[in-house]
């Protein structure tokens, strides 16, 4: 089976969430039902960037690979090609860890 091409649109950012560890420092194993949504992931696809009132782009700062922190709650979750993606505008992501 062909693999998706998606390529997103504006000032958006397709991010991959990076799992969660499956332990404490303490060496306690967290259970699945228990675990938070990890909010931390890797940028995998990136828009060319928002515009201005003058209709000039304004380019993105992040780029593919980038490991970036956002809000729990941010970006809408999708499926594809069965993997579990978040799409959300780069004013969601808080910040870029080097």
């Amino acid at each position: 089976m062909a693999k998706t091409t998606f390529r997103p649109l504006h000032d958006r950012v397709v991010v991959k969430r990076i799992d969660a560890e499956e332990k404490t420092k303490g060496g306690i194993i967290i259970p699945d039902t228990a675990k938070e949504k990890p909010s931390q992931g890797k940028v995998v696809g990136v828009g060319p960037g928002g515009r201005d009132e003058a209709g000039k782009l304004i380019p993105i700062d992040l780029k593919v690979g980038d490991v970036v922190l956002f809000g729990k709650w941010s970006g809408t979750e999708v499926k594809l090609d069965g993997e579990d993606l978040l799409i959300m505008k780069e004013s969601d992501i808080m910040g870029v860890l080097a």
